[in-house]
Protein backbone atom coordinates (compact mmCIF):
# COMPACT_ATOMS: atom_id res chain seq x y z
CA UNK A 1 0.00 0.00 0.00
CA UNK A 2 1.36 3.40 -0.79
CA UNK A 3 2.44 5.71 2.01
CA UNK A 4 1.85 8.75 0.25
CA UNK A 5 -1.35 10.88 1.38
CA UNK A 6 -4.10 11.44 -0.57
CA UNK A 7 -4.23 14.32 -3.01
CA UNK A 8 -7.52 15.85 -2.19
CA UNK A 9 -6.53 15.79 1.60
CA UNK A 10 -3.07 17.07 0.78
CA UNK A 11 -4.94 20.19 -0.91
CA UNK A 12 -8.00 20.52 1.87
CA UNK A 13 -10.13 20.05 -0.83
CA UNK A 14 -13.27 17.55 -1.17
CA UNK A 15 -13.23 14.84 -4.38
CA UNK A 16 -16.27 16.89 -6.35
CA UNK A 17 -14.18 20.08 -6.27
CA UNK A 18 -13.61 21.95 -9.32
CA UNK A 19 -10.99 23.06 -11.25
CA UNK A 20 -11.22 26.95 -9.59
CA UNK A 21 -11.17 25.28 -6.22
CA UNK A 22 -7.83 23.03 -7.00
CA UNK A 23 -6.51 26.25 -7.77
CA UNK A 24 -6.94 28.17 -5.13
CA UNK A 25 -6.32 25.57 -2.61
CA UNK A 26 -2.64 24.81 -4.74
CA UNK A 27 -1.95 28.79 -5.08
CA UNK A 28 -2.24 29.26 -1.18
CA UNK A 29 -0.53 26.39 -0.17
CA UNK A 30 2.56 27.05 -2.55
CA UNK A 31 2.97 30.75 -1.93
CA UNK A 32 3.11 29.50 1.58
CA UNK A 33 5.97 26.79 1.00
CA UNK A 34 7.55 27.71 -1.82
CA UNK A 35 11.36 27.76 -1.15
CA UNK A 36 12.09 30.65 -2.07
CA UNK A 37 9.74 32.10 1.23
CA UNK A 38 11.83 29.37 3.15
CA UNK A 39 15.11 28.82 2.04
CA UNK A 40 16.98 26.15 3.98
CA UNK A 41 13.75 24.58 5.41
CA UNK A 42 13.41 21.04 3.87
CA UNK A 43 9.59 20.50 5.59
CA UNK A 44 8.42 23.13 3.70
CA UNK A 45 9.79 22.31 0.32
CA UNK A 46 8.91 19.01 1.37
CA UNK A 47 5.13 19.96 1.39
CA UNK A 48 5.83 22.38 -1.68
CA UNK A 49 6.51 19.27 -3.74
CA UNK A 50 3.62 17.31 -2.66
CA UNK A 51 0.90 20.12 -3.17
CA UNK A 52 2.76 20.76 -6.55
CA UNK A 53 2.45 16.76 -7.24
CA UNK A 54 -0.82 16.94 -6.20
CA UNK A 55 -2.30 19.74 -7.96
CA UNK A 56 -1.01 18.61 -11.20
CA UNK A 57 -2.36 15.25 -11.17
CA UNK A 58 -6.03 16.34 -10.14
CA UNK A 59 -5.91 19.27 -12.62
CA UNK A 60 -6.00 16.87 -15.39
CA UNK A 61 -8.67 15.40 -16.39
CA UNK A 62 -6.95 11.94 -17.47
CA UNK A 63 -4.68 11.54 -14.10
CA UNK A 64 -7.39 12.41 -12.41
CA UNK A 65 -9.84 10.28 -13.57
CA UNK A 66 -7.00 7.08 -13.05
CA UNK A 67 -5.90 8.32 -9.52
CA UNK A 68 -10.10 8.74 -8.63
CA UNK A 69 -10.34 4.65 -9.83
CA UNK A 70 -6.80 3.02 -8.80
CA UNK A 71 -5.51 5.47 -5.90
CA UNK A 72 -1.54 6.83 -6.58
CA UNK A 73 -1.33 3.35 -8.84
CA UNK A 74 -3.08 4.65 -11.49
CA UNK A 75 -0.67 7.66 -11.64
CA UNK A 76 2.66 6.05 -10.52
CA UNK A 77 5.16 8.08 -12.03
CA UNK A 78 3.36 10.03 -14.27
CA UNK A 79 3.23 13.47 -12.25
CA UNK A 80 5.24 15.11 -14.74
CA UNK A 81 8.46 14.51 -12.52
CA UNK A 82 7.18 14.36 -9.01
CA UNK A 83 7.09 10.84 -8.61
CA UNK A 84 9.16 8.42 -8.51
CA UNK A 85 12.09 10.56 -10.44
CA UNK A 86 11.70 13.34 -7.74
CA UNK A 87 11.15 16.94 -8.29
CA UNK A 88 12.92 17.97 -11.52
CA UNK A 89 11.79 21.76 -11.64
CA UNK A 90 10.36 23.72 -14.09
CA UNK A 91 6.37 24.03 -15.05
CA UNK A 92 7.07 24.78 -18.54
CA UNK A 93 4.51 21.80 -19.80
CA UNK A 94 2.41 21.29 -17.01
CA UNK A 95 -0.99 23.37 -18.30
CA UNK A 96 -2.86 24.39 -15.56
CA UNK A 97 -0.35 24.12 -12.91
CA UNK A 98 2.18 26.07 -14.86
CA UNK A 99 0.14 29.28 -15.27
CA UNK A 100 -0.28 28.95 -11.60
CA UNK A 101 2.84 28.97 -11.00
CA UNK A 102 3.17 31.64 -13.44
CA UNK A 103 0.81 33.88 -11.74
CA UNK A 104 2.81 32.87 -8.14
CA UNK A 105 5.77 33.56 -9.94
CA UNK A 106 4.72 36.99 -10.55
CA UNK A 107 3.00 37.86 -7.10
CA UNK A 108 6.23 37.06 -5.37
CA UNK A 109 8.44 38.91 -7.51
CA UNK A 110 6.22 42.13 -6.98
CA UNK A 111 4.33 42.11 -10.96
CA UNK A 112 3.03 39.36 -13.79
CA UNK A 113 5.35 37.91 -16.28
CA UNK A 114 5.06 36.43 -19.32
CA UNK A 115 3.22 32.84 -19.62
CA UNK A 116 4.85 29.90 -21.18
CA UNK A 117 7.10 30.80 -24.09
CA UNK A 118 7.52 34.26 -23.60
CA UNK A 119 5.94 37.98 -24.62
CA UNK A 120 7.05 40.54 -26.76
CA UNK A 121 7.32 43.92 -24.75
CA UNK A 122 4.09 45.74 -26.09
CA UNK A 123 6.79 48.85 -26.27
CA UNK A 124 7.44 51.64 -23.87
CA UNK A 125 4.99 53.92 -22.52
CA UNK A 126 5.48 57.55 -22.90
CA UNK A 127 5.44 59.70 -19.73
CA UNK A 128 2.97 61.58 -18.19
CA UNK A 129 3.67 65.37 -17.95
CA UNK A 130 2.30 68.09 -16.04
CA UNK A 131 2.09 71.82 -16.33
CA UNK A 132 0.22 75.09 -14.13
CA UNK A 133 -1.80 76.93 -15.83
CA UNK A 134 -3.08 80.40 -14.45
CA UNK A 135 -6.62 81.42 -14.95
CA UNK A 136 -9.11 84.65 -13.50
CA UNK A 137 -11.73 84.07 -10.64
CA UNK A 138 -13.69 84.69 -13.14
CA UNK A 139 -12.66 81.63 -15.47
CA UNK A 140 -13.20 79.11 -13.23
CA UNK A 141 -16.37 80.33 -12.15
CA UNK A 142 -17.27 80.39 -15.98
CA UNK A 143 -14.81 78.15 -17.86
CA UNK A 144 -12.99 79.19 -20.09
CA UNK A 145 -10.63 77.76 -23.20
CA UNK A 146 -7.13 78.41 -22.58
CA UNK A 147 -4.48 77.87 -25.19
CA UNK A 148 -1.11 76.33 -23.45
CA UNK A 149 2.15 75.61 -24.85
CA UNK A 150 4.37 72.54 -24.41
CA UNK A 151 7.44 70.51 -25.08
CA UNK A 152 7.19 67.03 -25.66
CA UNK A 153 8.34 64.34 -27.13
CA UNK A 154 6.26 63.24 -30.34
CA UNK A 155 6.77 60.85 -32.64
CA UNK A 156 9.45 60.87 -35.56
CA UNK A 157 7.43 62.24 -38.60
CA UNK A 158 10.49 60.80 -40.84
CA UNK A 159 10.57 57.59 -39.89
CA UNK A 160 6.73 56.76 -38.08
CA UNK A 161 8.27 56.38 -34.73
CA UNK A 162 10.11 53.15 -35.91
CA UNK A 163 13.33 54.49 -35.78
CA UNK A 164 14.46 53.18 -38.61
CA UNK A 165 16.07 55.00 -41.94
CA UNK A 166 13.69 55.09 -44.79
CA UNK A 167 13.62 52.15 -46.63
CA UNK A 168 14.56 49.88 -43.83
CA UNK A 169 13.01 48.08 -40.99
CA UNK A 170 13.71 46.97 -37.44
CA UNK A 171 15.20 43.50 -37.12
CA UNK A 172 14.37 40.64 -34.56
CA UNK A 173 16.63 40.72 -31.99
CA UNK A 174 19.24 37.97 -31.92
CA UNK A 175 19.55 37.53 -28.41
CA UNK A 176 15.70 36.76 -27.60
CA UNK A 177 14.81 36.09 -31.26
CA UNK A 178 11.88 38.66 -30.86
CA UNK A 179 10.46 37.96 -27.24
CA UNK A 180 11.88 40.87 -25.87
CA UNK A 181 12.77 38.55 -22.65
CA UNK A 182 15.55 35.43 -21.71
CA UNK A 183 15.17 32.99 -19.75
CA UNK A 184 17.62 31.18 -17.52
CA UNK A 185 16.94 28.08 -15.43
CA UNK A 186 17.06 28.83 -11.58
CA UNK A 187 16.52 26.40 -8.56
CA UNK A 188 12.56 25.20 -9.06
CA UNK A 189 11.70 27.23 -11.83
CA UNK A 190 12.69 29.47 -15.21
CA UNK A 191 13.20 33.24 -14.53
CA UNK A 192 12.27 35.49 -17.26
CA UNK A 193 13.99 38.72 -17.28
CA UNK A 194 14.09 42.40 -19.92
CA UNK A 195 16.47 41.06 -22.81
CA UNK A 196 19.64 43.31 -22.43
CA UNK A 197 20.10 43.60 -25.68
CA UNK A 198 17.03 45.19 -27.13
CA UNK A 199 15.96 46.36 -23.81
CA UNK A 200 12.79 44.28 -24.01
CA UNK A 201 11.51 45.68 -27.59
CA UNK A 202 12.09 42.43 -29.48
CA UNK A 203 13.88 44.57 -32.02
CA UNK A 204 17.14 45.72 -33.40
CA UNK A 205 17.58 48.93 -35.42
CA UNK A 206 20.67 48.41 -37.68
CA UNK A 207 20.35 51.70 -39.79
CA UNK A 208 18.57 54.08 -37.88
CA UNK A 209 16.60 56.91 -38.75
CA UNK A 210 18.73 60.44 -39.16
CA UNK A 211 16.05 62.86 -37.74
CA UNK A 212 15.80 60.94 -34.23
CA UNK A 213 18.53 58.95 -34.42
CA UNK A 214 16.59 55.48 -34.21
CA UNK A 215 14.85 56.94 -30.96
CA UNK A 216 11.67 56.74 -32.79
CA UNK A 217 10.93 60.10 -31.40
CA UNK A 218 11.80 63.81 -31.20
CA UNK A 219 11.22 67.15 -28.90
CA UNK A 220 8.94 68.89 -30.32
CA UNK A 221 7.09 72.31 -28.89
CA UNK A 222 3.29 71.56 -29.36
CA UNK A 223 0.04 74.12 -28.97
CA UNK A 224 -3.10 72.37 -27.04
CA UNK A 225 -6.26 74.22 -26.57
CA UNK A 226 -7.27 73.65 -22.92
CA UNK A 227 -11.30 73.56 -21.75
CA UNK A 228 -11.13 75.08 -18.37
CA UNK A 229 -14.89 73.59 -16.92
CA UNK A 230 -16.86 76.05 -15.01
CA UNK A 231 -16.76 75.65 -10.72
CA UNK A 232 -12.89 74.25 -11.18
CA UNK A 233 -11.17 75.41 -8.01
CA UNK A 234 -7.42 76.64 -7.58
CA UNK A 235 -4.94 73.12 -7.05
CA UNK A 236 -7.09 70.76 -9.00
CA UNK A 237 -6.01 68.96 -12.14
CA UNK A 238 -7.50 68.36 -15.44
CA UNK A 239 -6.48 65.30 -17.47
CA UNK A 240 -5.97 65.23 -21.11
CA UNK A 241 -5.51 61.49 -22.36
CA UNK A 242 -2.70 60.89 -24.96
CA UNK A 243 -1.30 64.28 -24.61
CA UNK A 244 1.87 63.23 -22.66
CA UNK A 245 5.02 62.28 -24.58
CA UNK A 246 4.85 59.72 -27.19
CA UNK A 247 5.11 56.40 -26.59
CA UNK A 248 8.22 54.25 -27.80
CA UNK A 249 8.50 51.50 -30.17
CA UNK A 250 4.66 51.39 -30.69
CA UNK A 251 3.98 51.78 -26.75
CA UNK A 252 1.08 54.10 -25.58
CA UNK A 253 1.14 57.80 -24.97
CA UNK A 254 1.38 59.31 -21.81
CA UNK A 255 -1.21 61.69 -20.08
CA UNK A 256 -1.12 65.14 -19.49
CA UNK A 257 -2.21 66.83 -16.16
CA UNK A 258 -3.37 70.73 -16.32
CA UNK A 259 -2.71 72.03 -12.82
CA UNK A 260 -5.44 75.28 -12.29
CA UNK A 261 -4.22 78.14 -10.39
CA UNK A 262 -6.91 80.60 -9.95
CA UNK A 263 -5.44 84.13 -9.30
CA UNK A 264 -7.32 85.60 -6.21
CA UNK A 265 -9.68 88.04 -7.02
CA UNK A 266 -9.90 92.05 -5.13
CA UNK A 267 -13.55 91.38 -3.58
CA UNK A 268 -14.44 88.09 -3.68
CA UNK A 269 -13.39 85.52 -1.73
CA UNK A 270 -14.35 81.52 -2.40
CA UNK A 271 -15.57 79.28 -0.09
CA UNK A 272 -16.38 75.35 -2.08
CA UNK A 273 -19.17 76.97 -4.68
CA UNK A 274 -20.34 80.34 -2.36
CA UNK A 275 -18.44 83.36 -2.44
CA UNK A 276 -18.40 85.71 0.52
CA UNK A 277 -17.45 89.54 0.63
CA UNK A 278 -17.94 92.64 2.31
CA UNK A 279 -19.98 95.69 1.59
CA UNK A 280 -19.04 98.58 3.34
CA UNK A 281 -22.35 100.99 3.85
CA UNK A 282 -22.48 104.87 6.11
CA UNK A 283 -23.70 105.16 9.53
CA UNK A 284 -27.31 106.68 7.50
CA UNK A 285 -27.65 104.18 5.64
CA UNK A 286 -27.34 101.50 8.56
CA UNK A 287 -29.77 103.60 10.45
CA UNK A 288 -32.14 104.59 8.46
CA UNK A 289 -32.25 101.38 6.02
CA UNK A 290 -31.17 101.79 2.37
CA UNK A 291 -31.42 100.21 -1.57
CA UNK A 292 -27.61 99.72 -1.74
CA UNK A 293 -26.09 98.62 -5.06
CA UNK A 294 -23.45 95.62 -4.41
CA UNK A 295 -21.45 93.37 -6.80
CA UNK A 296 -21.73 89.97 -7.74
CA UNK A 297 -20.13 87.31 -10.52
CA UNK A 298 -23.22 88.23 -12.62
CA UNK A 299 -23.32 91.80 -12.30
CA UNK A 300 -24.60 94.24 -10.01
CA UNK A 301 -27.60 94.15 -8.41
CA UNK A 302 -29.44 96.16 -5.77
CA UNK A 303 -29.82 94.91 -2.06
CA UNK A 304 -32.60 96.45 0.18
CA UNK A 305 -31.24 96.95 3.73
CA UNK A 306 -33.37 97.20 6.50
CA UNK A 307 -33.51 100.55 8.84
CA UNK A 308 -31.04 99.45 12.20
CA UNK A 309 -28.94 96.77 10.08
CA UNK A 310 -26.23 96.23 12.19
CA UNK A 311 -21.83 96.01 11.25
CA UNK A 312 -21.72 92.03 10.67
CA UNK A 313 -24.63 91.08 9.43
CA UNK A 314 -24.70 88.34 6.43
CA UNK A 315 -27.19 88.39 3.57
CA UNK A 316 -27.32 85.44 1.21
CA UNK A 317 -27.92 85.98 -2.34
CA UNK A 318 -29.34 82.39 -3.60
CA UNK A 319 -27.61 81.18 -7.04
CA UNK A 320 -25.01 83.78 -7.14
CA UNK A 321 -22.13 82.06 -6.21
CA UNK A 322 -20.33 79.61 -8.60
CA UNK A 323 -21.96 77.09 -11.18
CA UNK A 324 -21.17 73.41 -9.14
CA UNK A 325 -18.60 71.23 -11.50
CA UNK A 326 -21.07 69.41 -13.98
CA UNK A 327 -23.76 72.06 -13.79
CA UNK A 328 -25.77 70.68 -11.22
CA UNK A 329 -26.92 73.65 -9.25
CA UNK A 330 -25.28 77.25 -8.20
CA UNK A 331 -23.92 78.31 -5.07
CA UNK A 332 -24.55 81.70 -3.43
CA UNK A 333 -23.45 84.91 -3.01
CA UNK A 334 -22.79 85.70 0.86
CA UNK A 335 -22.40 89.84 1.98
CA UNK A 336 -21.17 91.01 4.97
CA UNK A 337 -22.12 94.17 5.98
CA UNK A 338 -19.47 96.32 7.48
CA UNK A 339 -20.95 99.83 8.65
CA UNK A 340 -17.70 102.63 8.20
CA UNK A 341 -17.01 104.66 11.00
CA UNK A 342 -16.18 108.20 8.95
CA UNK A 343 -12.80 109.38 9.60
CA UNK A 344 -12.61 113.05 8.04
CA UNK A 345 -15.34 115.15 9.21
CA UNK A 346 -15.75 118.60 8.31
CA UNK A 347 -17.77 121.26 10.44
CA UNK A 348 -21.33 120.99 9.50
CA UNK A 349 -20.91 116.67 9.87
CA UNK A 350 -19.18 117.40 13.26
CA UNK A 351 -22.29 119.69 14.36
CA UNK A 352 -24.89 117.35 13.41
CA UNK A 353 -22.86 113.89 14.65
CA UNK A 354 -23.08 116.54 18.17
CA UNK A 355 -26.50 116.32 17.72
CA UNK A 356 -27.11 113.33 17.45
CA UNK A 357 -25.09 112.32 20.10
CA UNK A 358 -27.27 114.13 22.53
CA UNK A 359 -30.63 112.56 21.32
CA UNK A 360 -28.83 109.23 21.79
CA UNK A 361 -30.84 106.91 24.09
CA UNK A 362 -31.38 103.60 25.40
CA UNK A 363 -33.81 103.23 22.59
CA UNK A 364 -31.28 103.82 19.82
CA UNK A 365 -28.66 101.75 21.24
CA UNK A 366 -30.14 98.44 22.87
CA UNK A 367 -27.11 96.52 22.05
CA UNK A 368 -24.99 99.03 24.38
CA UNK A 369 -27.55 98.98 26.79
CA UNK A 370 -27.33 95.69 27.52
CA UNK A 371 -23.78 95.09 27.56
CA UNK A 372 -23.86 97.72 29.82
CA UNK A 373 -26.08 96.21 32.23
CA UNK A 374 -24.34 92.93 32.15
CA UNK A 375 -21.10 94.52 32.89
CA UNK A 376 -22.84 95.96 36.22
CA UNK A 377 -24.25 92.61 36.71
CA UNK A 378 -20.37 91.05 36.56
CA UNK A 379 -18.82 93.32 38.88
CA UNK A 380 -21.81 94.59 41.49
Amino acid sequence: MSDKRDYYDILGVSKSADKNEIKKAYRKLAMKYHPDRNPDNAEAEAKFKEASEAAEVLLDEGKRQRYDQFGHAGVNGQAGGFGGGGFQGGFGDFGDLGDIFGDIFGDMMGGGRGRRGGRRRQGVPGNDLQMAVGVTFEEAAFGAKKTVSINKETTCETCKGSGAKEGSEPTSCDMCHGAGEVRRQQGFFTVASTCPKCHGSGTMIKDPCGTCHGQGRKKKKVELEVTIPAGIDHGQRLKLSGEGDAGAQGGPNGDLYIVVDVKEHEIFKRDGFNVHYTVPISFSQAALGAEVEVPTLDGKVVVDLPAGTQSGKKMRLKGKGIQKLGGYGTGDAILTVHVETPTKLSKEHKELLEQIAKLEGKQCHPMSHGFIDKVKELFS
